[in-house]
């Protein structure tokens, strides 16, 4: 299933599966400091943090975070947001 999502947001985003890099280690390190910074609960930040890394590439992951600071996704780029924002709670309701 989750490949299927990554799949779905891919082609939503327009990018090519050979274009797709897999976010850095310094993107999911600023995701979680940005997202504690916003909800204080380090362990929902640590498996938004986590299921980014699964759901979303390189790119798109410049687009959540700066999405969480404030910014607003493109409309090019609004479908998918909301198809990871939905993935990412999925994932991390069980705990949450």
């Amino acid at each position: 299933m989750r490949k299927t999502v990554f799949a779905m947001l891919i082609l939503a985003t327009g990018m090519g599966p050979a274009l797709a890099a897999a976010p850095s280690a310094a993107q999911k390190d600023e995701f979680y400091k940005v997202c504690f910074g916003i909800s204080q609960n380090a362990e929902l930040c640590g498996c938004k943090a986590d299921a980014a890394m699964t759901l979303i590439d390189e790119r798109f992951m410049g687009v959540v975070i700066a999405s969480m600071k404030g910014g607003s996704p493109s409309a090019a780029d609004y479908q998918a947001y909301n198809a990871y924002v939905a993935r990412s709670n999925q994932v991390c309701k069980p705990n949450y």
